[in-house]
Order: structure tokens, then sequence, then C-alpha cells
């Protein structure tokens, strides 16, 4: 009802008035939030409404659960009681545009809704917004018989005080770095080659660099992207790959974006696509594209953030291709990226090119001489049914077999002894990991998640425990690797490199239901290519089910279900679960995970903290991996706590030994236990009477 006034208030007023962010999604959240705690007052003008707040960051690393889950059958369903016509497409559904005049959009679906999340895009006035939204929209049409909206309804928003000044930052800092950037045709010879053989980029013409707009930021000789979008094709943002060379003498590449990496989501090479193309191929690099445009013509773009995302909000615009070729790389995880991705764009339409030795990434490819046109021809159908021969798996069982180390997943960088057991950390597994109570489970469980999502492994936080604050707080402090307390001036320094990384936090907390949290997961997967989800812990999702009286049996299909996740989704879960209460003095084994032998059963690698409580000084703690389905390998290694870092880390072979506690005799109090410097002059008065002579022992033992 508020959302249903303040849009007709904005279609008669014009542009809005209030601060607020872009879609209309965050205003069911605000009016249903109003109270004597929250930071939004809501105030009614003569004007109009509008909204105002208190000066607050929007929290960008939290994922809510959807207020109203959607399924394509209902999008359907209600487009048609609207009789609103539209297409099936792969992702989306087409629509025409209600932003558009009738008269001017001329039977064109322009407006696509996207099938798994309801999300909707006009590619005519890139007006966008929730499901919730579009429905609000077709309902002040149809109540006020119009034909059309105007997009400044959604288009119109001022940004926040803080947000202003971001985005005018960001737009001064692309224009200065694109006005000091120089076209690849005004350079020098010897400035070219340089530039050639720092890429090796030895094969890519001039005429090719021209055709995408790329160009060379003299001051750190780094190579410029654009970021052209809109429907002006205007300049929105920039890429920068810069070239470092390591202590080792290899060659390391950098890249930096503005506005900000979360922000940044340019399909490069879009602009240059026609109507009338009817395939793609989609790289993992902007470099890449260049070599395929070059090589075969065919149409091309590059993925914002390499392989490791496809944002939904670019779906709408590969909507019209009948065929996309995925060349994401000539490595495993690119092939897993690029399976996961075609289910987002649709089985049917999408062919993946395999990795191995006759088929890297396109620049290498390029580069060694072979034939990328053979190459994207030979590109598989990325539909399969589900039984497969050999013939068919030949290729991917050689391909793992050449990339051993990759296919063994991500390696910590923090954790050495832990790559030496498990070799690495892979996607569609489950880890269960248990500890003693106070043992430190969830400290040690954000550090090896902070580590693997610093080397840009998509992780979603599950902590039902503890809140979110007090988490990204541990975290932040583990990746500053210090007490930031102590030293707050470099708080928004590390801040500022912590928002970077892919890091996600569900908003759930205390006792959940095991559907919700499902849902949540699922919508992030898609969302957000998540790649990882710690939940934290288990317990807090039994008490919500009631399928049976019998605990145990809850617990199985709570693990029965994210295990079905993990599969499915090919996302590692790594589900936190408190162990049985055991004495003191025995060390945990997996028999003592509470519950039935389930979650050992499921999991792929069963993780065990071991705390020695009787037992003092660094280094009585220790990791113990009891399972790994990856390739049998088990085995412990010892952890020192730093707390000022709230880290953990392998301790120096032999730095410390263990020290048991001294516990009193509970008998005979009175009398004072022997000093050692008594005890060592005992030793040593044995000693030498065993080395005495008989004859004198003797004697002694006649006195």
């Amino acid at each position: 009802m508020w959302r249903r006034l303040l849009l007709r208030g904005l279609s008669q007023v014009g542009t809005p008035k209030f601060p607020s962010p872009r879609h209309f999604s965050s205003l069911r959240f605000l009016i249903h939030s109003r109270g004597p705690g929250s930071l939004w007052a809501f105030a009614i003008r003569d004007t109009g409404s509008f909204l105002s707040r208190a000066y607050k960051k929007d929290a960008k690393f939290t994922v809510d659960f959807p207020v109203s889950t959607v399924t394509v059958a209902d999008i359907k369903q209600y487009l048609r009681s609207k009789d609103v016509h539209f297409h099936d497409g792969f992702s989306c559904l087409h629509v025409p545009s209600i932003f558009v005049a009738a008269a001017s959009r001329a039977e064109r679906f322009s407006l696509f809704v996207d099938k798994t999340t309801g999300q909707f895009m006009c590619m005519d006035t890139q007006v966008e917004g929730s499901w919730e939204d579009l429905q609000d929209c077709l309902e002040v049409m149809q109540a006020e018989e119009r034909d059309f909206l105007n997009p400044e309804v959604l288009l119109g928003y001022p940004e926040s005080a803080e947000e202003l000044e971001q985005s005018e930052r960001d737009a001064r800092e692309v224009s200065s770095i694109w006005s000091a950037s120089v076209p690849f045709s005004d350079l020098t010879e010897d400035e070219v080659t340089l530039i050639r053989t720092m890429f090796q980029i030895t094969k890519i013409s001039n005429a090719t660099m021209k055709k995408f707009g790329v160009r060379l930021f003299k001051p750190t000789k780094s190579l410029v992207f654009p970021w052209l979008g809109g429907p002006n094709s205007s300049l929105k943002g920039l890429k920068l790959l810069s070239a470092q060379s390591a202590a080792d003498g290899a060659i390391r590449y950098n890249e930096a974006t503005v506005p900000k990496c979360t922000s940044y989501t340019n399909l490069f090479g879009l602009p240059l696509l026609s109507r009338m193309d009817a395939n793609v191929v989609l790289t993992g690099h902007e470099l890449d594209t260049l070599a395929v445009s070059q090589a075969t013509g065919l149409a091309s773009v590059a993925l914002p953030r390499g392989v490791g995302c496809l944002p939904p909000a670019l779906l709408p615009y590969l909507e019209q291709f009948k065929r996309v070729t995925l060349w994401l790389g000539g490595d495993v995880r690119s092939w897993e990226a690029s399976k996961i991705f075609s289910r987002k764009l649709g089985l049917r339409r999408c062919w993946l090119v395999r990795p191995g030795e006759f088929r890297p990434c396109p620049g290498e490819a390029l580069a060694q001489g072979k034939n990328l046109s053979r190459i994207v021809a030979s590109a598989i159908p990325a539909a399969h049914k589900s039984i497969v021969s050999f013939k068919q798996l030949r290729d991917d069982v050689y391909g793992e077999m050449v990339n051993t180390e990759q296919v063994a997943g991500v390696k910590w960088a923090r954790f050495p002894e832990l790559n030496r057991i498990l070799k690495g950390h892979r996607k569609g597994e489950l880890t269960v990991f248990t500890g003693p109570t106070g043992s430190g489970k969830t400290t040690f469980i954000s550090e090896l998640a902070l580590d693997l999502c610093m080397q840009g492994v998509n992780t979603l936080w599950g902590s039902f425990e503890i809140n979110n604050v007090r988490l990204a707080k541990i975290m932040l402090t583990q990746f500053a690797v210090q007490r930031l307390e102590d030293n707050l001036e470099q708080y928004d320094f590390w801040a500022d490199k912590f928002e970077e990384l892919p890091l996600y936090f569900m908003t759930f907390h205390g006792q959940q239901n095991i559907k919700a949290v499902l849902d949540t997961m699922q919508h992030a997967v898609y969302l957000y290519d998540i790649n990882h989800v710690v939940i934290d812990n288990l317990q807090f999702m039994m008490g919500q089910e009631n399928l049976s009286v019998d605990k145990f049996a809850v617990q199985d299909h709570i693990i029965s279900a994210f295990r079905k996740f993990a599969t499915n989704s090919s996302c590692h879960v790594t589900l936190i679960i408190h162990p049985r209460k055991e004495d003191d003095d025995r060390e945990l084994q997996t028999a003592s995970i509470f519950g039935s032998a389930k979650a050992s059963q499921e999991a792929d690698n069963v993780l065990i903290l071991q705390e020695k409580k009787l037992v003092t000084c660094p280094g009585r703690r220790s990791l113990q991996v009891t399972k790994n389905r990856f390739d049998g390998d088990v085995g412990v290694f010892p952890l020192d706590f730093i707390k000022a870092s709230l880290t953990f880390s392998t301790p120096v072979k032999g730095k410390h030994k263990l020290r048991k506690v001294a516990i009193k005799p509970e008998e005979d109090e009175g009398d004072e236990a022997p000093s050692k410097k008594d005890t060592v002059k005992r030793g040593k008065a044995e000693k030498q009477q065993s080395k005495a002579p008989k004859s004198s022992r003797a004697a002694t033992a006649s006195e």
C-alpha cells in the first residue's frame, strides 16, 4: 500500500525527492522496520512523500532471505493476468517495455525478467528493479489506465550524500585516467614493442586495440580497458591491467577497477555486438576477447571479474544469442566455472571449450599460432544426459591427470600443513568441523575461510551463534594481522581492502529453519556465484524442525540436505557441529561428533580442532584430519594461537614442548612435594651408588 502510494505520487510529480537506494524493494523493508529505534524517519509533505535517514553506510555484504520467493510459473501467471505478452527466453522472459511509449516501442520485447529472481531490466531506458517493483508499476498503470510509465520514476533517485560523493570521486578518477591514457596508434614503435612483450600480446594488432578502445596509461605502464554502457555508450568505468616482475623472475599481473570491483559489471566488448549476431564467445579476460575477435572474427565479450563471477544483471545482454561458447581458460578451475555458468545461461544453448594441452586460453593459443576457429568449432554442448560412457568422460579424465594441482583445489596460504593432507579446497564437497567448547572453533574456521576468500573464493557465512558485527570484527582483525583497536588510524585503510573481498554474511541469528537457510544459500549462489558456505553451527537449525521427535533423525535430515546442496550447486559447504561431552584428558575422535554416524558418512572431510586442556604453553591446540575422501590422507599438526591478531599458525618444529599442568595430590596435603633441586641430587647419588664396587656396596648394606 505504501509503495503504491509513493509510486503513484512519483508518477504524477516526476522526479523523486528522497535519498534512498535505487529500488522500491528497499522501501518494503523500511516501511516494515519503523519503530522507536529505527534509523529511518518518515514524513509526508504537501509536495509528496519522501524519506530521510541518519548516516549509515549500506551493508552490501549481507544476504537477506528473499521476502517472497518467486517461481517462473508465478511470473508467467501474473503477466497473463495483466494481459502482458511475453516470450520465453533462455534465462529471462522477454516483455514489451512499460517505460517506453506504446507508439515508439513497436512491439519490441526489450524488458527482460529473470526467471530465477524476477529481477527486471529495460534495455531501452536502463531501468531495473525487483519483481515486486515491476508488479507495483503494472498495478499503478492499470489503476490509472496508463500506456507507459515515465522512466524517471525508477531512475531519478538522488543518491545519499556519501554515495553521491563516492560516485563523483569515481567519475573524476575515470575521466582523469582516460584523458591521460594514450591510444596505441600514438605510441612509438619501441613503446609498442615493450608493452606487447610485457603483456605477452605480440600478435594483437593495433587495429584490434583501436577497435575495442584499449589505451595505455603511461605513468604505470598499464593497459586501460573502457567500460562503455547505457543508451549512449558513455564511459562508465575503467579496468587497468599492470605487469610486475616478481622475485623469482616470473611476471605477475594486477588488476584495478574504477569503480571498485564489487560495482564493476562490464561486459568488455559489448558495444561492438550487433543485433544480427547469433553466436558469441564468452571469455574470462579482456586480452582473451581481443584474441578471439582478431583470430576468428566472432563476436566476443569478457566477464568483468574473471571466471569467478557471472552477475545475473548481465544475463539480459546475452539473451539475443542462440549459441554461447564459454572459453574461460585452459585449466580445470575455468572448466568447472564454465559448467556452472552454463546453468545460468541455459544449458541448451551453451557450448564449452575443454581445457587441455591443445586448448589453452585464447591469448596463449594465439601466441602459439593455434587455429582459434577450429578450437571454437570443437566445443562440446553443455547439456548432458543422466548416463554417459567413458568415451564422453575420456577427455575429462585426461584433463584431471594433466592438471593434478588444480584438480586438488585452491591451496591455503596460511596453513601449508593442511595442503599437505587435504591437498586443497574443492567445490562440491561437504566438510564437517568440530572441536571442544571454547577451543576457538569459530575463530579458526573464520581464518580458514578468510584465507580462501583472499584468493578469490566467493564465500557466504551463516553465523547463527555470534552476530555478524562480531564475526566481521574477528575476520577484519585476522585480515589485518593486528589488533586494530590499538591502531584506529589504520581502520579505514584495512576496512577498504577488506570490503573488496568476495565475502557475504547471512542475516540469520539464533534458531533457524533449514528450508529458509537453504533457500538463502541457493539465492546467494545464483546472485554472487558463491563457492564456499560456512554454517556455524548445525545445532541452531535442529530446534525448528518438526519432522520427528527423534533429534538424531532431524539431524540426519539436515545433513542430507546440505550434502545434496553441495553436490547440486557445486559449492563447498563447511558445517560446524558441536561434539559430545568428553573427559578433559581424552582427545576427540570422529565418533565424538554429536548425533549419529550420518555426519561422518556424508562428509568428504572431517576436521577436528584438538585441545589438551591439561596442558599449558603454546602448541596445546592441533588440527586433526580424520577423513579425506579425495585421496585418503589423514594426519594432525600443531597450532599456535596468537591472541593479538586472533590467528592460528603452525609452530616451528621443536620450538614448543608441552608441559602438563601441575596437580596437587589430594592426600597428604601437609607434606611438601620434593623440589626439583632435591630430585636432581637424589638421582646423582643413586647413579654414583650404582657405579661403586660390589664390596663397598655390600659394606654399606651391612652397615
